[in-house]
């Protein structure tokens, strides 16, 4: 009987922890992105779950230059180094997408209205928009 009031025990945090990271959000975990121009990898970066449930990414590695600054990005970002840049922040669960958040452009330093869209476990879909003008960028999943 002891046992079995152990083994209880012992599997009721580990059976928490593996509910709690069934329930993060499909989106998290890392990408890869694109260049527009070219289709070549550009950047790796981390999609996770930041303050208020909103989904936020930021930038782990870049595969066109290690050590890559933000040079068109203007203020505090203007020169800082890419790496560790948060990219995308406060996107919303919306229905199957997301909503209601912003990007930022390194290649130009603005930032643009973005919304996304889990297409298949290794593909999401982030738009930048400018009113009804939107640009997709398609990102795949890292494993």
């Amino acid at each position: 009987m002891r046992n079995k009031l152990i083994a209880t025990l012992v599997a009721l945090p580990l059976l928490a922890l593996s509910m709690s990271a069934m329930a993060a959000d499909p989106a998290v975990g890392r990408w890869k992105t694109y260049d527009e121009d070219t289709g070549k990898p550009r950047l790796i970066v981390d999609v996770y779950e930041a303050k208020g449930g909103t989904i936020a990414a930021k930038v782990v590695e870049t595969l066109f230059a290690p050590n890559a600054t933000c040079t068109a990005c203007t203020g505090a970002a203007k020169n800082k180094p890419m790496k560790d840049m948060v990219i995308l922040w406060g996107l919303k669960r919306d229905g199957a997408g997301y909503s209601g958040g912003t990007v930022l452009k390194l290649a130009n330093g603005k930032t643009y209205k973005a919304k996304g869209e889990l297409l298949s476990p290794t593909k999401l879909q982030v738009s930048g928009c400018l009113g009804f003008i939107c640009k997709h960028q398609e990102w795949t999943r890292e494993h």
